[in-house]
């Protein structure tokens, strides 16, 4: 039986409605495809807890956690991985990359463009409706 993940992503959105997206790195399981930055909830921590956390950790600044955006289960080849995503703001710092290969501010309209992970895919269509 396959191990599940749970993990939560932030939908960072700046002041001109552009996303910031991530471009997994070549040493990353999942290497070079998008995703909203994130990562895995410890015990005893809230959803919330863990992305402010993860954030800080990956890139360097504060994120106050909003709505939920979408809520997926996706099973990969060796673990399902279930992903909470929620829309998220800088409240300080500036995003610097320190485990992924890019940053990047893409617009709404151009979010498809990007070769996402599976999991992230439900969350950008419900972006772009």
């Amino acid at each position: 039986m396959k191990k599940t993940v749970h993990v939560v992503a932030a939908v960072i959105e700046n002041e001109s409605g552009d996303y910031l997206c991530a471009l997994r790195s070549p040493t990353m399981t999942l290497p070079d495809v998008w995703e909203f930055p994130g990562g895995k909830i410890e015990p005893n921590e809230s959803k919330e807890e863990a992305l402010v956390r993860e954030i800080k950790e990956e890139l360097g600044c504060t994120i106050a956690v909003g709505a939920p955006v979408e809520d997926t289960t996706y099973e990969y080849d060796k673990v399902i991985v279930r992903l909470e995503t929620f829309r998220c703001r800088i409240v300080e710092g500036v995003p610097k990359k320190t485990e992924h290969a890019e940053l990047r501010w893409v617009s709404r309209e151009h979010l498809a463009s990007l070769h996402w992970a599976p999991a992230d895919v439900p969350a950008i269509e419900r972006l772009m409706e």
